[in-house]
């Protein structure tokens, strides 16, 4: 899994398809991702608090993609995982279930709201 660091692609995936959970907003779009890859990045605004708070969902966020994206995320795309305000409070076992949903939601064909 390669990094998303460059605001361009994080403007490119908004674009794309998202799904809204709880705890965690995901934006996917393919087009630019090399064949064969899947490209994450990560982001928390400062709505959510103080540094420490945006580090702590980012953290969580890392490791919760981590352990779920290759077993849910589809080959080709490009993911953007953004903190919402209850992420680095939420509950491990409910943060997982929310990005395991999005990911499965993302990854169907029927998925409809499509911005490209």
């Amino acid at each position: 899994m390669s990094r998303l660091r460059v605001r361009r692609d994080f403007l490119y995936v908004a674009q794309g398809k998202k799904a809204v959970r709880p705890g965690v907003v995901v934006q996917m779009r393919s087009g630019r991702c090399p064949e064969g890859q899947v490209r994450a990045g990560f982001t928390a605004t400062k709505k959510i608090g103080g540094a420490v708070f945006r580090n702590r969902a980012r953290r969580r966020l890392k490791e919760a993609v981590r352990l779920l994206l290759p077993l849910h995320g589809v080959a080709g795309n490009d993911y953007v995982f953004i903190a919402r305000a209850a992420t680095p409070g939420r509950d491990w076992a409910r943060l997982l279930d929310d990005v395991k949903s999005a990911l499965q939601t993302l990854a169907s064909p029927a998925a409809g709201n499509d911005r490209q």
